[in-house]
């Protein structure tokens, strides 16, 4: 008996036991191999080291997670937020507006038609739903669009809201993040001085005609409050002006808002100082936030790469979709991630290929929504060398999969779904999203009318960087005259992947797992 065949005799006894009546059939064995519960492709339950800084992780994060639909006339919504949260998601996005009357506060995409909701009603649903799915800290990130009084308005709702769920931190600086375990069951604050606290500043002094105003353009204030380096989402450049290092650095940002706002933030948002190389400039004293759009990334990356991964192993950086994505598309997240950003914002209801890799990558480290780096971004050099995705690395790993059968879509389709008058047609795509050199795509032949099909088929997947590999699994229903039917699919972490035959349950293009639909596949690395 092979070690493989004999491992799982061993188990399914384990799992059955002793018992009366006959002894467990040929189908019970069966049944125990395509049990996506009993045998899963990869491990279920957190088993990473979370006791390092933040800035060691990927955190699962959303963008502009209050929208139902597209980023310009869809609506506002808490449900959303809670949808996010209940797949595991830890950093959600909140832009703040004055309501009408400005007198409280609103959450919309602004400068849109998207229609608003109270914040109120997204600060419940966030403490309601905060850990149903990870223990581990959430992040908020506030978009702030508020003056003084209604930040102070915030700060209220948030203590009176969250309770003791809420982290207040020190107010001496840090110079190096908390870990995820230290703040299990803690809700941070994370934010920047807005655009319109500026100009409500720039109006207050504009008011001071006996000299303050000349005082403040001497002194270069003025230069600060007017750019804003650190964009808004839309914004591909950054400014040349100097933009300050940290929300603490400007004694204006002090002196005007709200303290007990101010009081709340954990992860302050650093602004960038004049060029890209200086806004990637690590202080030694201190840990920061730096927000780039995907394009600001990809310009970041090809010309200051090394810098970019410096600056990650110890602050944080945050990248966001670019604003032409009015449909809530989402951009490849694999440059972030080989480069060390941690919070890699997605739009969660952007249901495209993006955002599957996204939720496979998260199903790592039993789905708690922080992935640990890869030890090779979190190294440097004696001569300060650190980790290039773009140099020519060996194979280190290969992985060898091995597709023998699927079924349940009998149970999940209805019997005409797709094909009226004969059973579907199935094929299975499988491939890798990496680094370059590991991407490809390769895929079974078509096993005509069965509901049942079996292919038997394997391939292999040699991995340069097998870390960051994700491996993709698609199933399609052949259809000659039209587009081909899809099946089901499903993303998983290379590096989870758990070794010999084991049944991989499929998903919709949502993400939902389906009831019955599921692959028997083998595993092996080599």
């Amino acid at each position: 008996m092979g070690s493989y065949a004999y491992k799982y005799c061993m188990c399914f006894t384990r799992l059955v036991g002793p018992r009366p009546g006959p002894a467990p059939s040929l189908d019970d064995f069966f049944g125990f191999l395509f049990n996506a519960d009993l045998n899963p492709p990869i491990a279920t339950q957190v088993h990473q080291d979370m006791s390092a800084p933040f800035s060691h992780y990927y955190i699962y994060t959303g963008h502009n997670s209050y929208l139902t639909g597209n980023q310009l006339n869809s609506d506002s919504s808490d449900i959303p937020i809670i949808k996010a949260l209940q797949r595991g998601v830890r950093v959600i996005e909140l832009d703040m507006w004055p309501n009408s009357a400005k007198n409280n506060i609103d959450i919309l995409h602004g400068g849109t038609l998207t229609a608003p909701v109270q914040i109120i009603k997204c600060l419940k649903s966030i403490k309601e739903y905060a850990f149903c799915a990870s223990p581990y800290p959430l992040v908020i990130t506030l978009e702030d669009h508020l003056t003084p009084d209604l930040q102070a308005k915030v700060a209220e709702m948030l203590v009176k809201t969250f309770g003791n769920l809420l982290y207040i931190p020190s107010s001496d600086p840090i110079n190096e993040f908390p870990s995820p375990e230290s703040l299990m069951k803690k809700i941070i604050i994370s934010t920047k001085p807005p655009q319109e606290y500026k100009k409500f500043l720039k109006s207050k002094d504009n008011q001071n005609i006996n000299g303050g105003l000349a005082n403040l353009a001497e002194e270069g204030s003025l230069r600060r409050i007017d750019s804003n380096a650190e964009e808004s989402d839309g914004k591909d450049e950054l400014d040349d002006q100097d933009e300050d290092s940290s929300d603490e650095d400007d004694p204006k940002f002090q002196q005007e808002t709200a303290c007990e706002y101010r009081e709340l933030i954990t992860i302050h948002a650093g602004k960038p100082k004049g060029h890209l190389k200086d806004a990637l400039k690590v202080d030694p004293d201190k840990v920061r936030r730096l927000s780039l759009s995907e394009t600001q990334l990809a310009k970041a990356t090809a010309s200051h790469g090394a810098d970019v991964i410096r600056f990650t192993q110890k602050n944080i950086l945050r990248v966001y979709p670019k604003g032409t994505r009015i449909n809530s598309s989402n951009y490849d997240p694999m440059n972030a991630w080989t480069h060390g950003a941690q919070m890699v914002a997605f739009n969660m209801q952007g249901h495209d290929k993006a955002l599957r890799l996204m939720q496979g990558f998260f199903r790592a480290n039993g789905g708690c929504g922080y992935v640990k780096k890869p030890d090779f971004l979190l190294r440097t050099g004696p001569n300060g060398e650190v980790f290039d995705p773009n140099a020519s690395m060996p194979v280190k790993k290969t992985l060898k999969v091995k597709v023998y059968m699927g079924d349940g879509w009998r149970m999940d389709f209805s019997k005409t779904h797709f094909d009226t008058f004969s059973p579907p047609d199935f094929y299975t795509r499988v491939g890798i999203a990496g680094v370059r050199a590991d991407c490809v795509m390769k895929k079974t032949r078509t096993i005509e009318d069965q509901w049942v099909p079996m292919w038997d088929e394997e391939f292999t997947f040699p991995l340069t960087v097998p870390e960051l590999a994700v491996l993709r699994i698609e199933v399609h229903e052949y259809d000659m005259s039209e587009k081909h039917d899809f099946g089901g699919q499903t993303c998983l972490p290379v590096s989870e992947l758990k070794q010999g035959i084991r049944a991989v349950p499929l998903h919709d293009r949502r993400g939902t797992r389906y009831k019955s639909v599921r692959l028997l596949m083998r595993f092996d690395f080599l």
